[in-house]
Formats: C-alpha cells, structure tokens, sequence
C-alpha cells in the first residue's frame, strides 16, 4: 500500500531478527575490544567502557558530527533512508547489522539512529555487547525534525518502516 506516493510498512513483512538474534550474531563473528572516549569539541561527553551506552539527543549527535571523529548509522530501511536522512550517514539496515559488522570502523564511537529509537537502542546495544563504543541517538529521525536539524536531502522527510 502506498500512502501519499510512498511505500508503508504494510508492504513488507518484518524480517527483523530481534535483538537476541543479532547478539548471537555479532557474539559469534565480532571480537570485543576495549573502552574507547567519545567526548564532544568543549569536554561535555564523558569516558565510556565497552559494554556501557549513552544516548545522544539529536542536538549533541550534530555537535559531534560537526566536531567529526565519530560515525554514525543509519538502521533504517533503504526506502527510509532516502526518504531523507542526516547527511554524510551510512546505512546498514537493522538485518543486515550482523553481516555488516566487521566494516565499523572500531577505532571510533558509532551513533546509530532509526525512526523513533526503538530499532537504533536494539542495534546500540548489540555494538556494545560485542565491545564497540556504541550510542543511541534518542528520538530518532522524528526528534531530529522536530529539532529543526537539516535532513538529506534538502525536501526529505521522515518515511513511515
């Protein structure tokens, strides 16, 4: 079914493994490192250990972005992400984060992002039970708009799953 020209989530099934099943995953093919720092351009953001998240709202996510030194994730689905998304982001669809694991960059923090949260908290929290310093940008791409931050492109929006 399509809404306004695009696609909704009635059109495909969820094929998302959960959350248990990308642990096992990423526990069976990714290796746990150490703590790393992610802290902002004026020091507000703190030491973190592997294993230990915290959420960035859309505001600190685009201070760091700006500072650099970080990447962030889009888990979104791709008709999603082109729907409009922060620019300069990656996507690894939620699915795919298992397979795609090994091309993370583990020297630097990961901040990942969906919709609203709930997929991105999933995906934060299996980086960070394989040891990757990993965050959650809370609110997702709705609190990013509500915001007032640009998306990508200039005429996105924020699509339905």
């Amino acid at each position: 079914m399509f809404v306004g020209g695009h696609p909704t989530s009635g059109d495909r099934p969820n094929t998302s493994p959960g959350l248990n099943g990308i642990l096992k995953i990423l526990q069976k093919t990714v290796q746990p490192v150490g703590s790393r720092r992610l802290s902002s351009a004026d020091g507000t953001f703190s030491s973190l250990s592997a294993g230990m998240t915290e959420d960035y709202t859309p505001q600190q996510v685009a201070e760091l972005i700006a500072a650099g030194g970080v990447q962030v994730i889009d888990v979104r689905a791709a008709h999603e992400h082109t729907a409009g998304h922060i620019a300069g982001t990656r996507l690894i669809e939620l699915q795919e984060l298992p397979t795609q694991a090994g091309t993370i960059d583990r020297e630097q923090p990961v901040i990942l992002y969906c919709r609203s949260g709930g997929r991105s908290a999933m995906a934060t929290q299996a980086l960070s039970e394989a040891g990757f310093d990993a965050h959650n940008m809370v609110g997702g791409m709705l609190a990013w708009e509500a915001a007032g931050l640009a998306l990508s492109p200039a005429d996105g929006f924020v699509a339905e799953p």
